[in-house]
Order: C-alpha cells, then sequence, then structure tokens
C-alpha cells in the first residue's frame, strides 16, 4: 500500500499545518524549496532538449514528462519509506506533505490584491495580482483585477488544494508528489507559445487529465461552502457549474470559477488578455462583472468554507478507508 494506517493522521496535520504556517519565509529563505528545485530540473532540461522539429520536441517532452514524474514518485516513496522507521516519523511525512499543498499561501496572495485596490487604488491592484495570474495586469481596470483574482482563487483551490489530497488518497505522499510534478511541468512548458507549443505539449494534457476529476470535485465543495455563507447563493452556483464549466477555454478551470461566479452572484472569466493575445472567453455566472475589493473579500470567506469542508470530507474519507 501507498498509505497506511498512519495516513488520516498524515493528511490531517499536513492540512493544518499548511493552513497555520504555509510556506513560512524564515525556512524557505535559508534552504531551497522543493518546488524550486524541481523547477531548475525542468528549467534545465527545457534548456537541453526543447529543440530541432516538432515531431523531436513532441518526443522529448513526453520522455521528460515521465521522467520528472517518476522521480518525484521515487522521491515521495523514500520518504515514507525512511519516515516508517522513525518513531513519530509519520510527523516528518506530513510536514513534507503540507509543503505540496497551497491553502494559506493562495489566501495570503489573493487577499493582497484587495488590500491593494483598497490602499494604493488600481496601481496597488494590478502590482499584486500580477503575482497570481499569467495574463497582462496592466490591461486590467480595477473591476478586471477584482475577477482575476477571484478566478486565481478558484482554479488554485481546485489543482492547488483539492487536486494534491485526491492524489493522496490514492497513492500517499508518492501520488501527492507525482502531481505536483505534473502541475509544475503543465506550468512551465504547458503554455501555448511557439517555443513550447510542441515540447510541453505532453504535460499540458496530462495535467488536464489528473485534474479532471478534482477540478469536479471542487466545484461541488464550493457549493457546499457556499451554503454556510451569509449572502451567497450556492443555488445559482450549482446552476452556473452545470450552464457555463462547459464553455470553458479549459477542460477544468471553468467548474471551479463558475461555483465561485454563481454562488457570489458575480460574473469573471470572459474574454481576457494574455500578452499581445486576446482569449474569448465565456463568462462564467450571470451576475454583475463589477467586481470589487469587497467582492474578493467575501471569495475569501468562501474559499475558507471550502478549504474546511474539503479537509473534513477528506480526513473522513481516508480514514474510513
Amino acid at each position: 500500500m501507498f498509505w497506511d494506517l498512519a495516513a488520516p493522521s498524515v493528511l490531517a496535520a499536513a492540512l493544518l499545518l499548511d493552513a497555520l504556517i504555509g510556506d513560512p519565509r524564515w525556512l524557505w529563505g535559508r534552504v531551497p524549496h522543493p518546488v524550486a528545485v524541481l523547477g531548475g530540473l525542468i528549467d534545465w532540461l527545457d534548456r537541453r532538449l526543447n529543440r530541432r522539429d516538432a515531431a523531436t520536441r513532441h518526443l522529448r517532452g513526453l520522455l521528460v514528462l515521465i521522467l520528472v514524474t517518476v522521480l518525484a514518485a521515487f522521491l515521495g516513496w523514500v520518504i515514507v519509506a525512511i519516515t516508517d522507521l522513525i518513531p513519530f516519523g509519520w510527523l516528518i511525512e506530513a510536514f513534507c506533505a503540507s509543503v505540496l499543498i497551497a491553502q494559506r499561501d493562495l489566501y495570503v496572495h489573493v487577499r493582497r490584491v484587495a488590500q491593494g485596490l483598497r490602499d494604493e487604488g488600481l496601481a496597488g491592484g494590478r502590482a499584486a495580482v500580477a503575482h497570481i495570474v499569467g495574463r497582462d495586469p496592466k490591461a486590467l481596470d480595477d473591476h478586471g483585477v477584482g475577477r482575476a483574482s477571484i478566478e486565481s482563487c478558484a482554479e488554485n483551490f481546485a489543482d492547488g488544494v483539492v487536486a494534491p489530497v485526491f492524489w493522496f488518497l490514492l497513492f500517499g505522499l508518492p501520488g501527492m508528489a507525482a502531481y505536483k510534478a505534473v502541475n509544475t511541468l503543465d506550468s512551465m512548458l504547458g503554455h501555448k507559445s511557439e517555443s513550447h507549443r510542441a515540447f510541453g505539449a505532453a504535460s499540458a494534457r496530462f495535467d488536464d487529465a489528473v485534474n479532471w476529476i478534482p477540478a469536479r470535485i471542487s466545484a461541488f465543495i464550493i457549493v457546499l461552502g457556499a451554503c454556510f455563507m451569509t449572502g451567497s447563493r450556492p443555488g445559482d452556483g450549482l446552476k452556473a457549474v452545470f450552464r457555463d464549466a462547459p464553455q470553458h477555454n479549459s477542460p477544468n478551470a471553468g467548474w471551479p470559477e463558475a461555483a465561485f461566479a454563481g454562488s457570489l452572484g458575480i460574473a469573471i472569466a470572459g474574454p481576457r488578455q494574455y500578452g499581445h493575445e486576446t482569449v474569448d472567453g465565456a463568462w462564467m455566472g450571470d451576475g454583475r462583472t463589477d467586481v470589487t475589493a469587497e467582492d474578493i473579500d467575501r471569495s475569501l470567506k468562501l474559499y475558507v468554507n471550502a478549504c474546511i469542508i474539503h479537509g473534513l470530507i477528506a480526513v473522513t474519507l481516508l480514514t474510513w478507508l
């Protein structure tokens, strides 16, 4: 088995650790963060192998996907094997798992966008949102900044919180580590620039595959979280999920985005600007588009509810298993 009787304690401790301390600067300012090390490896492979004709790049990109994913899973297995031999080693495993979850850091980054809009206006909002979105912040007005931050909150709840825990439930720490590798590969190589269209194709498609179930689970958890939030509209959230999510450009991102938008009574996504490219995306939700800092605050309350419900469900399910 990839997990044992301590697995529920490992997962519960990992979620709690991440919620309380996230990625502490005092630690990762002194030693390299594992995801940064992984990113360095991917960057090195990209520079060495991303060349020649498209067919060769496709094949090499696939080999990089396999190599990095298997390596991450193997390192996860090594950590579990070692910690199994140490008294209270499950605490070390829990810390390693917490590094691969992004509850607190996502909350902090999205909250900074609301604070930036309130304290410094559009310039402050743009500066803060630039840390969490890939689009050009200079092309966003203040409402666009608000929408972009909520979209990021929704999408990253799915692939930064729900998905790694989903793969932990199936395969323990090795599964979580492998998922993080795939997600990092996609973020670094999966974009459709000319230099990565072929080399990153395998990573992009595999990332879509491993996020397919978690994205849909996340949507229903968000709607459930809205049931415990004053002023939210869980019924509209559920309606938006089924109506709008299939219209999104991404096979996965629309599910949590539609759930957030419908539950909050707003509309997000829609046409977006990435560099010189305009993406004519569908709107998620049919509410107002003039999103404000107060709406970002409401989205964070919904996010916290969703994280709590998700953690309770995941730990209970693993205990039952």
